[in-house]
């Protein structure tokens, strides 16, 4: 669910973010080695999109130094050499994953989904509470056979509260897991995204907020 990209041709990290977004990722974006091991620090990614050819601090390293660390985000390496020898390389390196370029988007959304779930416990294809079904696949949801009308944001906070099975989540956690960076975690970004879902959900409600933890349904 959440993204670094690391690639230094910003043009083509900011086209790479804004497709990940679309398809309901929380993305950053760092443009050379040494920021994205700064990144990797500071938060918890699910997956990093890591162009081998990083300045400063090369890809190669990025990826030694996640592996060395023990880190569960996973890596899909770019690069724009596809040959066998590069992409044993970069499989050796430590990367989950290879993809040459140019790529088609499509395939790059696939494979970013496909790691995410090696990342995380097993999540089954279709969420099921209190008559919601949420299809993590097709991304497509319901209540009680009626259409929801979400955005990504309001999708991925949905299915975080499913996957918690009853439990509380909390806004520090939603934060965590469905925002960027960029995003200030004293604006009420995640009461407004709360608000706004519990209307799209309709009545009877069923997310719940526990006073001082968090939100559950």
């Amino acid at each position: 669910m959440r993204v670094l990209v690391a690639e230094d041709e910003e043009i083509l990290a900011e086209l790479v973010a804004t497709g990940l977004r679309r398809a309901g990722f929380a993305v950053d974006t760092v443009y050379s080695g040494d920021a994205a091991l700064a990144y990797l620090g500071l938060h918890d990614y699910d997956v990093v999109v890591l162009d081998r050819d990083l300045p400063r601090v090369h890809g190669d390293d990025v990826a030694r130094g996640l592996v060395a660390s023990g880190s569960r985000t996973r890596i899909l390496m770019l690069t724009a050499a596809g040959s066998m020898e590069d992409r044993v390389a970069g499989l050796d390196l430590g990367a989950d994953d290879y993809l040459g370029k140019p790529f088609e988007f499509p395939e790059l959304v696939s494979r970013v989904r496909a790691l995410r779930r090696r990342s995380a416990r097993p999540v089954p294809p279709q969420l099921e509470r209190h008559g919601i079904r949420l299809d993590t696949v097709r991304r497509t949801a319901s209540r009680d056979g009626r259409e929801l009308d979400l955005s990504p944001k309001e999708f991925t906070v949905l299915q975080l509260l499913l996957e918690a099975d009853g439990g509380t989540v909390s806004a520090e956690e939603l934060l965590e897991r469905a925002w960027d960076a960029n995003a200030d975690p004293f604006t009420g970004a995640v009461r407004v995204c709360m608000s706004k879902l519990r209307g799209k959900l309709g009545e009877p409600a069923l997310i719940r907020t526990v006073q001082s933890v968090g939100y559950a349904l």
